[in-house]
Formats: C-alpha cells, sequence, structure tokens
C-alpha cells in the first residue's frame, strides 16, 4: 500500500492537497532511468545544453506569477518575496546556461619539474554522474535551479527532491524542464518516505548529493553516503554589524529585510545584530519605529511584509528560544506577539551573548541586539558558534572591514549590506556546520565535475 501526504497553507491551514510518497520500486525505477541518461548528457553538447536552459529561463519568466502564487500557497512567504525568487530563478538559470558554454580545463607542460618528460598534460573537466539534488522549502524554485542548473550544465543526471511543502510548485517545476528539452532519463523528481532516504543516499547509482537544509539532515546524509561528493549548504547564525559611522537608516532597512523577510526563515538572515554604543539608541530607535510599521498578515497581498512560519511547530520553537533569551535577562523592544504560526517581529535587547538565541540558529523572525564599544570584543561573541555561513557590515572604514574580513570566521563579508546578500555568479558557502563546498553557478559546476587528464 501506498504511503501518502497531506499539505496544507500555512496561513489559513486549508488543504492544497494529498500525494504519494515514491516507493522505492519507482525510485529505483528512476535511477536506473538517469543511469541511461548519463550517456544522453554525453551524447549533448555544451550549446545545446545551454539553449535548452535559455529556453527554460523564458518558460520560468512566463510562468513567474503561477509558480509564485503556488510558492506562497504552499510556505506562507509573501507574494512579493515569491516574486522576486522567480526572478532570481530565471537568473540561475540564464547563469547556468552561460556557465554551460564556459567549462574549460587547462594544458600543463610537464617540463615544469625534473626529469623533464616532453609531455602535455591536457586536463578536462567531465561531470560526475547522477547527482541527487535536495532542496527546502524556503525557496523552493531559486534554490531548486541553483543545483538543476548546474547540474545539468556540467553534464550530469540529476533526481530532484523538494522539500515536501513545495510538492505542487516543484512538480511544475520539472514539467517546465521536459518542455523546454530536459530528457525525462536527465531529470527525475521524487519524493520517498523519511524511512527511505538513509538508503537512498548510500545508493551506488547516486554519485553525488547536494543538499541544502538543516545540520541534523547533513549529518545524516554523510553518515549514510560514504564515498560520494558531497556539497551541503547548510545553516547560519549569520551577524550584522553596525559601526559608529555608519549610515543608521541604510542599516536598519537592510536589517529588517535580512531578518524579518521571509519570516526570517533565511539560512543568511541577519540573526544577531552588533551595535556600536555610540549609536545604539538612535539605531535601535529607527530600528524599532520601521519594524514597527511592518505590515503583517496575509501572504498573497502586495503589501504584506511578514506572513506566518512554515507551520505551527516551527512557530512553536521561535516563541521557546524568545523565551529562553527573556529568562536569561532579556528585554522586549518589540514583538513577542504569536497567532497561529505567525510570530510578530520582534527584536530583544540586553541579550546575554550566551544565550540559546545568540549561538544556535534561530528560524523565524526575531532580532537580539548587542551593544559594545569595541569591536575586539564582538569577535570572540560572533564565532561562538556552529556556524559561520555569512556577515554584514555597515561602515565606511576600510581597516576595520579589512580585520574583520580575517577574523570572523565565515564565508562571505557583506560591505554595507546585510549578510543576506546573494547573486547568482559569486560563489556562496561556510565555514564549520555551515556546509561543505560552494555554491553560485560557476563554482557549483565545478563541485559536481571532475577533472580527467590526457597525457600526450
Amino acid at each position: 500500500m501506498s504511503q501518502t501526504y497531506s499539505l496544507v497553507n500555512p496561513y489559513n491551514n486549508e488543504l492544497l492537497g494529498e500525494y504519494e510518497y515514491s516507493s522505492w520500486a519507482q525510485i529505483e525505477e528512476k535511477l536506473a532511468l538517469l543511469k541511461q541518461g548519463q550517456k544522453t548528457q554525453r551524447k549533448t553538447a555544451a550549446f545545446e545544453r545551454a539553449n535548452t536552459l535559455m529556453t527554460l529561463a523564458s518558460l520560468l519568466k512566463k510562468h513567474a506569477e503561477k509558480m509564485a502564487k503556488l510558492i506562497t500557497l504552499e510556505t506562507g512567504k509573501t507574494i512579493s518575496d515569491s516574486r522576486v525568487e522567480m526572478v532570481r530563478a530565471v537568473n540561475a538559470t540564464i547563469a547556468s546556461a552561460e556557465e554551460a558554454r564556459q567549462i574549460s580545463g587547462e594544458a600543463l607542460d610537464s617540463d615544469a619539474y625534473a626529469a623533464a618528460g616532453g609531455k602535455i598534460g591536457v586536463v578536462c573537466w567531465r561531470p560526475l554522474g547522477t547527482i541527487f539534488c535536495i532542496t527546502p522549502f524556503n525557496f523552493p524554485i531559486n534554490i531548486a535551479m541553483h543545483k538543476i542548473g548546474p547540474a545539468y550544465a556540467a553534464g550530469n543526471s540529476i533526481l530532484f527532491k523538494p522539500g515536501p511543502q513545495n510538492t505542487a510548485s516543484s512538480q511544475l517545476l520539472v514539467d517546465l524542464c521536459y518542455e523546454a528539452g530536459i530528457p525525462q532519463n536527465v531529470l527525475q523528481f521524487c519524493m520517498p518516505p523519511l524511512s527511505d532516504l538513509d538508503r537512498l543516499n548510500a545508493h551506488p547509482a547516486i554519485n553525488a548529493i547536494n543538499f541544502t537544509g538543516g545540520t541534523a539532515a547533513a549529518n545524516a546524509i554523510s553518515a549514510a553516503a560514504g564515498y560520494k561528493k558531497l556539497l551541503l549548504e547548510l545553516g547560519g547564525n549569520d551577524p550584522l554589524i553596525i559601526m559608529e559611522d555608519a549610515d543608521l537608516e541604510a542599516a536598519a532597512k537592510s536589517a529588517i529585510n535580512h531578518r524579518f523577510a521571509t519570516a526570517g526563515q533565511r539560512c543568511t538572515a541577519a540573526k544577531r545584530l552588533f551595535i556600536h554604543a555610540a549609536v545604539y539608541d538612535k539605531f535601535r530607535d529607527i530600528l524599532v519605529e520601521k519594524s514597527a510599521a511592518l505590515v503583517i498578515g496575509d501572504p498573497m497581498k502586495d503589501d504584506t511584509f511578514v506572513g506566518p512560519v512554515i507551520h505551527q511547530a516551527a512557530a512553536d520553537e521561535i516563541r521557546k528560544r524568545i523565551e529562553g533569551a527573556i529568562n536569561d535577562g532579556a528585554t522586549v523592544a518589540l514583538g513577542n506577539q504569536y497567532e497561529g504560526a505567525f510570530v510578530y517581529p520582534t527584536i530583544l535587547e540586553n541579550v546575554s551573548a550566551d544565550s540559546e538565541v545568540m549561538i544556535e540558529e534561530t528560524f523565524g523572525p526575531v532580532m537580539p541586539l548587542y551593544k559594545f564599544d569595541d569591536v575586539e570584543e564582538i569577535i570572540p561573541i560572533i564565532n561562538n558558534t556552529a556556524y559561520g555561513l555569512q556577515a554584514g557590515i555597515f561602515s565606511n572604514n576600510l581597516s576595520v572591514i579589512r580585520y574583520l574580513f580575517e577574523e570572523l570566521d565565515v564565508g562571505t563579508l557583506a560591505t554595507n549590506d546585510g549578510p543576506g546578500f546573494r547573486t547568482e555568479h559569486f560563489p556562496f558557502g561556510g565555514v564549520k556546520e555551515s556546509g561543505v563546498g560552494r555554491e553560485g553557478i560557476k563554482y557549483a559546476i565545478r563541485e559536481m565535475s571532475h577533472t580527467k587528464t590526457l597525457v600526450i
């Protein structure tokens, strides 16, 4: 008997649909088909893959509004956020098309070291095989295209597993991929039950796993995968630093956009704010005033800025984290209100550096403020977390920026912007438990390829 799962709209709890999980027999069939697809990819020229991806970009643009509405229904993120996501998904697809034409190796002269061999090594990039692409709920189409696009451009076949919440939007994405010309033996959708994931991750027909999600799931993947290439984009506890010379209006706007948008459910959200004592009071007042004016409610309305989190259980966990900070001595400057799956934007002051909300990733709209006098004092606090994804700083002091760039355990430091800064062609990824490897279209293509050398 097949297993099923039901999905509801997190805003109003209306039933969105009931779906069947993929059986193990179906998964085996899909993997066998994708093995054949590796041969199909070897016969497909780079320019053909590039053209197919450009066609897909046009189709995504054509269906962007339909896709955005599906994303909002499934996740509760605002329609404005979902529309931005679709713009980025189109850009990621275009970038993948362009990079498909630019996959180049190098020629090496063997005479660089004695004894001179009079040989030339021709180094080429070749696909890994079948890539298992696993995506989270928060950016279901954009993150999918950051995996499917480079994997296809590199010449791989792809088994695609989205978050269950995104079943309808992901199925539409796969249909558009087929319409664009990606063969069915090169891309397959699957939704295995949780009980089958370990043996799927361990399956010998999977050559690499590209996962975005939580650390616990990544640990399970790495334990099961064995000798497979892993590309893991995980969580973050990203700091935003406001120095005494900062543009406070711009910094407050960035803090709000990088923390309260998508109801705070971003791995790169500004999860901790460090504010110089010289501007703390002024910045806090601006931040609270602007945050209090945000529209909270129906995510389908154009002016809504904060919708619900993904489900009630997530809201309960965020509330628990906020209450823990308050028990540790924090005071509430704004928020600490709840309604179903809604968590109202919450700003906390006097937060202990050892509080869980400062050390662990909180996946929701809560913003702890930390006052400091000297940048030296916040470095160990910022680094006192298992994560190291991205950071942001508002300052025009280049020496401070360079110093923090070297001292902070992060993959990226964004200047005069929030830690959520990302663009399709920049490398993306972190250190420590924030992941392994780098995304960003060109870099992801390399991660999903191997070098092969011809000596002549």
